[in-house]
C-alpha cells in the first residue's frame, strides 16, 4: 500500500467506555451501511438508540467471560484488525476471519478512578486489559485501519468519511500517534500508581524514557532524598556521559554543578578551564595550554572556588593536577580524559572526585526540565548561538578585532551564568561575574565588586549581559570602571537611551539579537 492510498470501512468495531458522541458516529456508519461490532454497555446504549450492531459474542461465537474481563481477546477480533489484506488474504479466508476497517475504543477511566480515593481493588478492576489491546493492533496496522482513541476526533472522521466515503493514509497516520500515545500515558499511570503503593521510594522510571542509574545520598538538603537518571535511547553527553575514576560517591549538587560546568567549557575550542560554585562560573578562562587556563579562571574569584567544580576541556596532565590539588580545595575535577601521571598525582587526595567525560560535545538537541509544585516545565535545550559575524555594533565607536574577541568570549560565558547576569572580560579571562540577582544595576556593581577585590583593572575590558538593559544605570556603572565595550542582546523599548550612554562615554555597543535568560 502506497503513502497516498485511503481505504473504505466495511467493519467497525465500538468499544468504548466514554459514550459521549458515539452515537453520531455510529449513524454515520450506518448510513453507509458500515457493520458495526459492539460489546457490553456500547452495544446496549446503541441499539438503545436505534443503532444496528452485532454483539462481540455472535462475532467470535465464544462468550464473554469474567464479568466481561474477556470478551475482545479472540483471534476473530485480533486476525480482523491485523490482516494485511492481500498479503494475509489466503490465511483470512481459510480461517473465515472477517477483516475490521475501523476501531473505535476508549478505555476504562482508571486516572479518573484513582483521583477519587478508590481502594485498591477498584482501581485494579478499571485496568482496560482488551482495550489498549485492539488499540494497540489497529494503530500498529494503520495502513489498512483506522483507529479512533478519543471523542474528540470523531467530528473529524465524521466529516472526512462523509465528504470521501473514504479515510486518507494521513488521517489514519494521525490516529495511530494519537493511539500509541494515549496507550503511553495510560499505562504510565498504572505504572506509577503501583510503584507509590505502601511506599515513598523514588520511582525507577520517569515517563518512561529515564530510567534511574544511582540513589544518590541525599539531595540539595540531608533531609532530602535523591536519585540521579538517564535518558533512555538518547546517546549520553555532557555529564551524563561521565565514568567516576575515583572520589566519594557524587551528591545532588555534586551533579548539578558539574553538568553546568562541563556545558560551559564545551563551548570553547581552545585550552579552557571553567570553575563553578552553586550552579555559577565564578571564573573561565582559554589560553594555550589548561595549566594557564586554570590559573587564569581560579584568579578571577579566588574565594568562591573553594570547593568548587573544576572542568576542562582538554586532556588533564600530572602539572596542573599537582598544582591545582595543592592550590584550592577541591570536590570535582572533570575532564575528557586523564594521564596517568594526572591519576597518580590524585592518588593522595582519595575523596576527590575524577570525571572522565566520554561526550564532551553539547547536545544539539533534547529537553530541559524543571520541576515545580506538583508539576514539570519543559523546553527545548538553548542551543542558540552566534558567530562574531552575527554582532551588530549600534554604537558611533566601532570595535576593533581585540574588543571583538573580547566580547564574544564574554558573551559565551554570560550564556551560562544565572539570570540576571553580567560578565567581565578580557583576553580570554572573566574578571568579574555577577549572577542571579532581582535587578541588572545589582549583578554590576557585584561583578566590578569581585574584578575589584581579585586585583583586576577593568579599563578596557568587556561587559556581557544576557539581557537587554532596562535602563542606562548598569552602562553608566561600566562606564565609571573604565569598560569600553558592552554586548547585549537589545531589544529594550529604552535601548536608544541606552545607546545614548554608550556614546556619551564614548564606549562600544554591540547586540547580538538573542537572549540567554538561565533560571
Amino acid at each position: 500500500m502506497t503513502k497516498n492510498s485511503s481505504i473504505k470501512i466495511r467493519r467497525a468495531l465500538l468499544s468504548v467506555s466514554d459514550k459521549s458522541g458515539i452515537i453520531e458516529l455510529a449513524n454515520s456508519l450506518q448510513k453507509e451501511n458500515v457493520e458495526i461490532i459492539s460489546t457490553g454497555g456500547t452495544l446496549k446504549h446503541l441499539r438503545e438508540n436505534n443503532i444496528e450492531a452485532i454483539d462481540i459474542s455472535s462475532f467470535t461465537g465464544s462468550p464473554e467471560m469474567m464479568g466481561g474481563r474477556v470478551k475482545t481477546l479472540h483471534p476473530k477480533v485480533h486476525a480482523g484488525i491485523l490482516s494485511r489484506r492481500i498479503k494475509d488474504k489466503d490465511e483470512i479466508e481459510k480461517n473465515s476471519i472477517e477483516e475490521i476497517d475501523l476501531v473505535v475504543v476508549n478505555l476504562y477511566p482508571f486516572k479518573k478512578t484513582i483521583s477519587n480515593n478508590s481502594s485498591l481493588e477498584e482501581a485494579i478492576e478499571n485496568i482496560d486489559i482488551g482495550g489498549p489491546t485492539m488499540t494497540r493492533a489497529a494503530a500498529k496496522n494503520f495502513y489498512h485501519v483506522a483507529v479512533i482513541s478519543s471523542p474528540n476526533d470523531y467530528e473529524d472522521f465524521k466529516n472526512e468519511f462523509e465528504k470521501n466515503k473514504e479515510i486518507s493514509y494521513e488521517t489514519r497516520l494521525m490516529l495511530a500517534k494519537k493511539a500509541f500515545s494515549l496507550i503511553t500515558d495510560y499505562d504510565l499511570a498504572i505504572s506509577d500508581y503501583l510503584e507509590a503503593l505502601g511506599q515513598n521510594d523514588l520511582p525507577n522510571s520517569i515517563f518512561g524514557k529515564f530510567n534511574k542509574v544511582d540513589e544518590l545520598r541525599y539531595g540539595e538538603n540531608p533531609h532530602q532524598k535523591a536519585a540521579f537518571y538517564l535518558e533512555n535511547y538518547k546517546k549520553s553527553s555532557g555529564i551524563s556521559s561521565a565514568v567516576q575514576l575515583q572520589g566519594k560517591e557524587l551528591s545532588y549538587n555534586n551533579i548539578a554543578d558539574a553538568d553546568a560546568a562541563i556545558e560551559c567549557v564545551s563551548n570553547f575550542s581552545e585550552p579552557s578551564c571553567v570553575i563553578v560554585k552553586h550552579a555559577n562560573p565564578c571564573g573561565v578562562a582559554s589560553s594555550e595550554n589548561i595549566f594557564k587556563a586554570y590559573k587564569k579562571a581560579f584568579a578571577c574569584d579566588p574565594t568562591s572556588a573553594f570547593g568548587g567544580i573544576i572542568a576542562f576541556n582538554k586532556e588533564l596532565d600530572e602539572e596542573t593536577s599537582n598544582f591545582l590539588k595543592d592550590n584550592q580545595f577541591i570536590e570535582v575535577v572533570a575532564a575528557p580524559k586523564f594521564t596517568n601521571g594526572a591519576l597518580e598525582s590524585f592518588q593522595d587526595k582519595k575523596n576527590v572526585r575524577l570525571l572522565e567525560i566520554k561526550n564532551l560535545k553539547k547536545s544539539d538537541s533534547g529537553m530541559k526540565f524543571h520541576s515545580v509544585n506538583s508539576g514539570l516545565l519543559l523546553q527545548s535545550i538553548d542551543t542558540g548561538e552566534i558567530q562574531i559575524n552575527d554582532l551588530k555594533t549600534v554604537s558611533k565607536r566601532v570595535p576593533n578585532q581585540h574588543e571583538l574577541t573580547n566580547s564574544f568570549f564574554a558573551w559565551k560565558v554570560c550564556k551560562y551564568v544565572k539570570s540576571n547576569a553580567i560578565v567581565y572580560a578580557s583576553n580570554n579571562q572573566t574578571l568579574g561575574i555577577g549572577a542571579g540577582q532581582m535587578s541588572r544595576i545589582d549583578s554590576a556593581e557585584i561583578a566590578v565588586r569581585k574584578a575589584k577585590k581579585a586585583g583586576f583593572d577593568l579599563k578596557g575590558s568587556c561587559m556581557a549581559s544576557d539581557a537587554f538593559f532596562p535602563f542606562r544605570d548598569s552602562i553608566d556603572e561600566a562606564a565609571k570602571n573604565g569598560i569600553s565595550c558592552v554586548i547585549q542582546p537589545g531589544g529594550s523599548i529604552r535601548d536608544e537611551e541606552v545607546i545614548s550612554a554608550a556614546d556619551e562615554a564614548d564606549m562600544i555597543m554591540i547586540f547580538t539579537g538573542m537572549r540567554h535568560f538561565r533560571h
